[in-house]
């Protein structure tokens, strides 16, 4: 696949008067419609995924560690693809996540009709690279904003990844009439869908993400970890090096990437076995997929107002609504985790702590972070939120099985207490001078 050239023309990515690139709109709707596609496979693992491990497996401990291997599998791909995007292009960097997600989603299609082990383990790893992908978009978003935009920019793609986070928990269904027809299982079904979801994503990207937003970034800004034609790309271990300084000296992207770890950390680890606590509870698959797909909507359904918010109020504000949000959440899982009704209230409440305090960390992170290693930095800050989310997916599995759904609970107030005890004091969110290059 040959490197793409950087556009030619005198428009700068972020005019200083306020005002977005001319293609910022363009890009947006392309990274929109693929997000919408790839997001559909996405939303499969969390529910039919996690219930898919435990058929096969027939452990619920191995359900918690089929989960983690599709984390794990974001987490691995997230420097990879950061690193792509820096040298070859958003384009490029997004294609590959998906068609990798859509390979892994093929795999799971065979383990789920022949209860097949490793790929359904393989299976779930790869689809990891769509989750990578998904998180690299939300950064793509604001590669051309303006600095009055940048939030609301990153919340829109966030937000319209909700269509198809919400849809995948709910393929059952459209998988049953498939099933019906092709002799596939439910969930074979189910993950064949989500496999053409991904391809299609890829494709899109491929196609219409032109011209690459970071090139013209990376044209405009001349940004040294960025590479166009003319200017030579810096190697991978000096991407490396200057990812680890940004992180070293950096303050305010230091205190964003709490916020992002945090976040992925105390969602994952309660949602993660939260379809195993409702089949417990007496739930079914039905009941199961409206649990996490509510789950998902209060992740994504309010981050267009987030981001308005944001734009408007700081980041910070929107940190300390997060922690206020997650408590209730917790308080919920610990008090009410008995009750159907409390363990909705529970996950939705999960979910918008999850999005004030995502979103309002990675809009920071993203105003923070130097140009000289922007992509790769995006993409290590990636690959550590999806490590974190890997651990507490490993971790809840064994947990739950020799305690309870409450203890997860308190666990996660446990994760909250370094993200607050940020949140009382303002110097982390003072703005830093960029480190010397």
């Amino acid at each position: 696949m040959s490197r793409p050239a950087a556009p030619t023309g005198t428009t700068t990515a972020a005019d200083p008067r306020g005002v977005s690139h001319p293609e910022h709109r363009r890009t947006l709707a392309v990274l929109v419609v693929a997000q919408i596609l790839g997001t559909i496979g996405l939303g499969v693992a969390p529910s039919i995924g996690i219930l898919l491990a435990g058929e096969v497996t027939d452990s619920e401990a191995w359900a918690g560690l089929a989960r983690t291997s599709s984390t794990l599998g974001a987490a691995l791909m997230g420097v990879p693809l950061g690193m792509m995007a820096a040298r070859r292009g958003r384009r490029v960097a997004l294609t590959v996540g998906w068609w990798i997600a859509g390979l892994g989603a093929a795999l799971l299609v065979l383990a789920a009709q022949w209860d097949l082990v490793v790929p359904l383990f393989l299976g779930l790893l790869l689809t990891g690279a769509g989750t990578a992908a998904s998180l690299q978009a939300r950064f793509a978003a604001t590669d051309l904003a303006s600095p009055a935009t940048r939030a609301r920019s990153l919340s829109l793609v966030v937000w319209m990844g909700a269509i198809g986070n919400v849809l995948g928990p709910n393929l059952g269904v459209p998988g049953q009439a498939i099933g019906a027809a092709t002799g596939l299982s439910v969930y074979s079904a189910a993950f064949l869908i989500a496999a053409v979801g991904s391809v299609v994503a890829g494709a899109v990207a491929l196609v219409l993400l032109r011209p690459d937003p970071l090139l013209v970034l990376a044209r405009d800004s001349a940004a040294p970890d960025l590479t166009v034609r003319s200017a030579r790309p810096a190697s991978r271990r000096q991407r490396l090096r200057d990812m680890a300084r940004e992180f070293r000296v950096n303050r305010r992207a230091r205190t964003a990437l709490v916020a992002i770890l945090t976040s992925q950390t105390v969602m994952v680890a309660l949602m993660t076995m939260t379809p195993v606590h409702v089949q417990h509870e007496g739930g079914s698959v039905t009941i199961v997929g409206i649990t996490i797909s509510l789950h998902v909507a209060g992740m994504y359904g309010l981050s267009p107002v987030v981001g308005i918010l944001i734009d408007r109020v700081g980041h910070r504000a929107a940190v300390v609504a997060g922690i206020v949000l997650f408590a209730a959440s917790l308080a919920l899982a610990v008090l009410a985790s008995g009750s159907m009704a409390g363990v909705m209230a529970s996950l939705i409440l999960l979910g918008l702590g999850w999005s004030f305090m995502n979103v309002g960390g990675s809009a920071l992170f993203g105003a923070a972070v130097s140009d000289r290693a922007r992509a790769s930095a995006q993409g290590g800050a990636d690959a550590l939120s999806n490590l974190c989310g890997a651990v507490a997916s490993f971790a809840s599995g064994p947990i739950m099985a020799v305690s309870s759904f409450s203890v997860l609970g308190m666990i996660g107030a446990v994760l909250l207490v370094p993200v607050l005890v940020l949140a009382l004091g303002s110097g982390s969110w003072r703005e830093d001078r960029a480190p010397a290059s």
